[in-house]
């Protein structure tokens, strides 16, 4: 399954969205960031800042 990474992407209520990705420790971030941001669009949340740079990344396993 790979390693747990944490995504919390900015949205544009005001609020941060964190997502669980599973990917594995040598990914890309960006692949890890975009794999996140793809499964908030397809929600009914508010719309996600779509900014690499605003997201906060964190490998937690």
């Amino acid at each position: 399954m790979g390693e747990c990474w944490l995504v919390a992407l900015p949205a544009v209520d005001g609020r941060q969205y964190v997502y669980r990705v599973y990917a594995p420790r040598d990914a890309l971030l960006a692949d890890v960031f975009w794999q996140a941001w793809h499964h908030h669009d397809e929600s009914a949340f508010p719309r996600a800042w779509d900014l690499f740079d605003a997201a906060v990344i964190r490998r937690v396993g």
